[in-house]
């Protein structure tokens, strides 16, 4: 506690124990908190370097505010529609913690993943009313390929936060630790790289139509892999296929066995891979609530990476593979 001012020095004689109390509590000095504090988004420093998520390095659990120092009612993590699954698109999920309705106006999700940044700036804001969380939807950026760093910060993200209140000007910038606790951004960002890994040697595609048995129990998907034209003097990179797997609408046909081990080179001849495929399951809701059926899985190695390769159908091979397996379903 500070000294007392003189003023009120002079009037201790007048005061009684209670008043002298009141008067002294009302000199006292500390940090005031209020609704939204310990949230986990703190002020952005104006003059920081926001490129990284290390600049998120000021929010901690006790409490956050705004640049103003008035808490900052927002709390951030990360997320991916199953739709969105193959497709670089993830939501940022903003809860407003305080107890007013704000509007976010503008949004950055930072990560080492990513540098580059990925951004949310729509033509409208949209109001996030007390305790809802609202998902902005952002494309990621190209991945940062090279060895991936070590330690718990190479994983962090942040993100930054534009909004207003009471129809008002825009507040500061604030920051906030994303979590991220289905591991969406390292996902994506493994997938990236090794799609940047294949593409080096070949393309994958699923050809156009599909081929149904005479009993119309099962079909013929083609796989069409189009190696990549080796450079001047290049060597030929390869790849390998490992597997093919299966997805929610589509099961493997035990009559045409899909392909094991298939090296690929850059600079080969085009491939067409015949895989027979029968329906996965025939419940009543498998083609209506199908989000990721026809994204088919490859499992390859390439350019030093192992992972999964998802490789889409077309809107109208889409289409015909909800057709054949609804007909499919009805004859077994």
């Amino acid at each position: 506690m500070g000294s007392l001012p003189s003023s009120l020095r002079r009037s201790l004689p007048r005061l009684g124990t209670a008043a002298l109390l009141l008067a002294v509590a009302s000199c006292s000095t500390g940090t005031g908190t209020g609704a939204g504090a310990g949230t986990g988004i703190s002020g952005a420093n104006p003059g920081a370097d926001t490129s990284g998520a290390t600049a998120g390095a000021a929010t901690t659990a006790g409490g956050s505010s705004s640049p103003s120092g008035r808490p900052a009612p927002l709390s951030a993590s990360i997320s991916q529609f199953r739709d969105n699954y193959g497709k670089p698109l993830v939501e940022i999920q903003l809860t407003n913690t305080g107890s007013a309705a704000i509007t976010a106006i503008a949004a950055t999700l930072h990560s080492p993943l990513f540098p580059a940044g990925a951004r949310w700036a729509p033509a409208a804001g949209t109001e996030l009313p007390p305790g809802q969380v609202k998902s902005l939807s952002v494309r990621m950026p190209a991945a940062d390929c090279r060895p991936a760093p070590t330690g718990k910060g190479a994983r962090t993200a942040t993100v930054e936060v534009r909004f207003t209140s009471d129809g008002g000007s825009p507040e500061a910038p604030v920051r906030a630790a994303a979590e991220d606790p289905f591991g969406v951004l390292v996902r994506n960002h493994d997938e990236l790289c090794l799609a940047q890994a294949a593409a080096e040697v070949a393309a994958f595609g699923l050809g156009p139509g599909l081929d149904r048995s005479p009993d119309g129990r099962t079909a013929v998907l083609r796989l069409v892999i189009t190696p990549a034209r080796t450079g001047s003097g290049g060597t030929g990179n390869s790849l390998v296929l490992n597997g093919i797997g299966g997805t929610t609408l589509l099961a493997e046909d035990p009559a045409l066995p899909w392909p094991g081990p298939v090296r690929i080179a850059a600079g080969g001849p085009e491939r067409v891979l015949r895989l027979g495929v029968r329906p996965a399951r025939c419940d009543p809701h498998t083609v209506a609530e199908d989000k990721v059926g026809t994204l088919l899985p490859l499992t390859i190695s390439a350019g030093g990476r192992d992972g999964v390769l998802k490789v889409a159908a077309g809107a109208a091979l889409r289409g015909q593979i909800y057709d054949f397996i609804t007909s499919a379903c009805r004859r077994q």
